[in-house]
């Protein structure tokens, strides 16, 4: 079994700062990309920031200057650092990795349960 467990989640005011964390354990051969996802009420689910295991970083245009995406490989922790906070970051996020249980076996899509973040003043 693997788990996700996020946490860095709340209110905080347009302009403020947050930061998420996403701690993976269980049991974990090696995990490609780490990545965190945001689904805002009535929107899809949307990729706001990924991260390879060699620290090459990707980012939505919508976050990109404002958000920092970082891993602790050592930890199997993601972090995404949200700086400059805007009412249209408010979303519930999802942290999703990418990784395999087994040296013989492929590489799956695992979910946290998602953390609140609401930009409001």
């Amino acid at each position: 079994q693997v788990q996700l467990v996020e946490s860095g989640g709340g209110l905080v005011q347009p302009g403020g700062s947050l930061r998420l964390s996403c701690a993976a354990s269980g049991s974990i051969f090696s995990i490609n990309t780490m990545g965190w996802y945001r689904q805002a009420p009535g929107k899809e689910r949307e990729l706001v920031a990924g991260i390879t295991h060699g620290d090459t970083t990707n980012y939505a245009d919508s976050v990109k200057g404002r958000f920092t995406i970082s891993r602790d490989n050592a930890e199997n922790t993601v972090y995404l650092q949200m700086n400059s906070l805007k009412p249209e970051d408010t979303a519930v996020y999802y942290c999703n990795a990418y990784l395999q249980t087994h040296p013989l076996g492929g590489s799956y899509d695992y979910w946290g349960q998602g953390t609140q973040v609401t930009v409001s003043s």
